[in-house]
């Protein structure tokens, strides 16, 4: 990742501020308000709507879901969490796991996500938001979320939506734990 001999301060420093830059670009428009499985595999499925490089540039939706593995075995916190199918370029990766190994703990988890084909839609942004909020209250589906990025951060606005949704479901896990006689 980063070789530890030409690692400086001001390199996670300037990492920080573009992993923060990334994160502020992306939006969870239509969140969930469901918990991950304290054990085993959770599906976060969502929509993502994704904005041209310029403003008269073409919109996008991707369908796409997140399959979250938490471990059956509680291990000690010496893994990094496992990535799989959410950046195109190393480099987005590395910073990924450079900032979580600094801000969150999420060792021992297994992301994967997937996504269906491209649809190109002549709407705009808003929008396309509009209509698939519309459609998705007509299916009474209130386990599906809308994130809108960039095109080219796509990838943190999923890894964004995964990471809240573990986070917001930590205090919901931990009382399952206890019930289940595993922390006091």
């Amino acid at each position: 990742m980063f070789p530890m001999d030409s690692f400086s301060p001001m390199d996670g420093f300037s990492d920080m501020r573009r992993f923060r830059a990334a994160m502020d670009s992306v939006a969870i428009v239509r969140g969930v308000k469901y918990s991950l499985f304290t054990f085993g595999e959770t599906d976060l499925p969502y929509f993502l709507i994704l904005s041209g490089p310029k403003e008269d540039q073409a919109v996008s939706i991707r369908r796409g879901n997140v399959k979250i593995s938490r471990p059956i075995i509680i291990t000690p916190q010496n893994m990094q969490p496992e990535f799989e199918d959410f950046f195109d370029d190393d480099e987005d990766e590395d910073l990924a796991q450079f900032i979580l190994a600094r801000s969150a703990s999420f060792s021992n988890l297994k992301l994967k996500n997937t996504t269906g084909t491209k649809q190109v839609v002549s709407d705009s942004v808003e929008e396309s938001i509009a209509k698939l909020n519309q459609q998705l209250d007509k299916e009474d589906e209130d386990r599906v979320a809308i994130l809108t990025a960039p095109v080219a951060l796509a990838p943190f606005a999923i890894l964004r939506y995964a990471t809240e949704r573990i986070l917001q479901s930590v205090p919901d896990n931990l009382q399952q734990l206890r019930e289940k006689g595993f922390i006091h």
